[in-house]
């Protein structure tokens, strides 16, 4: 722990002398107008952390199919396409309960974890609650949040919420390059628009 705060540090003295540490997190609410989201960019907010410390994100974008299929898409847990997303080693599905999936999976960034996610799903608001079951033994103190999705014309609007706390946390969110949180949050959002138009026949 003591060598990767070593390595860390001239890395943090960078970011604090460059002004990245002094960006503020903005409140939850935060959100594209229409037209904004009408590109297709994905939207990404450095937002107000749990009341235990940490980092939060919020995530906003748009994907090129109706509700019900990117429903069925994103809460479908046994997919083969999952591991396509190239930071996700594997997944499995240890148990479903009604509206519970629990999964399991290794993550490219941290392969010699396996993260347990517990998934809450409320199919008539349309909402997905997770929440890591494991923290410690993936080195976090804690880490959950939620997906929304809302009708947009024939699309479909993707809210995504997470809070969490790790060491260099604070780093990782505001590190503006690839390894960071923006360049891993802009990837997942394009990886769904991409791969949903590939499989949608099977949701259908």
């Amino acid at each position: 722990m003591a060598s990767r705060a070593v390595r860390l540090f001239p890395l943090l003295i960078f970011l604090f002398l460059t002004g990245f540490t002094n960006l503020s997190a903005q409140s939850p609410t935060v959100e594209p107008s229409a037209e904004q989201l009408s590109t297709g960019e994905p939207f990404i907010y450095r937002i107000a952390p749990d009341a235990r410390g940490g980092e939060a994100y919020k995530l906003v974008y748009l994907v090129p199919v109706p509700i019900e299929v990117f429903w069925k898409f994103k809460t479908d847990f046994h997919g083969d396409f999952i591991e396509t997303n190239k930071y996700v080693k594997n997944q499995r599905v240890l148990r479903e309960e009604k509206n519970v999936i629990i999964i399991e999976n290794r993550l490219a960034n941290k392969p010699d974890s396996k993260f347990r996610w517990r998934n809450i799903l409320s199919p008539k608001k349309y909402r997905l609650d997770f929440v890591l079951e494991n923290p410690e033994q993936c080195g976090q103190r804690f880490h959950y949040g939620h997906f929304q999705l809302e009708p947009f014309g024939s699309y479909t609007k993707v809210s995504h919420a997470a809070y969490f706390d790790f060491f260099g946390a604070s780093l990782w969110a505001h590190y503006p390059w690839e390894g960071g949180m923006y360049a891993f949050l802009d990837y997942i959002a394009r990886w769904e628009q991409e791969t949903v138009l590939k499989v949608k026949d099977d949701y259908k």
